[in-house]
């Protein structure tokens, strides 16, 4: 836990966690491979932003910045995690 990418990826990962065993008590309405998808991403995805401060270059910060987005993007889309928020 030494760069902004592994606070940031662990942070959705650990969101990742609860959407999911707050679901898991409930009838089913997600696939398990969205969930492996989602936090697969976000390995990847932290693994490039560490190369990307590792070499210092902006090229691999935008894939890390565009790959942190996309997750974001594919848990809103497939999950929906605010869905029920105000039920």
């Amino acid at each position: 836990m030494q760069t902004v990418y592994d606070w940031v990826t662990v942070a959705i990962f650990a969101g990742i966690i609860v959407l999911f065993l707050q679901r898991s008590v409930g009838p089913e309405r997600d696939s398990m491979w969205h969930y492996l998808v989602a936090s697969v991403a976000c390995a990847v995805t932290n693994q490039i932003g560490n190369k990307a401060i590792e070499d210092n270059s902006i090229l691999w910060h935008g894939f890390a910045i565009a790959g942190l987005v996309a997750t974001l993007a594919f848990i809103q889309y497939f999950l929906r995690p605010f869905d029920n928020f105000g039920d």
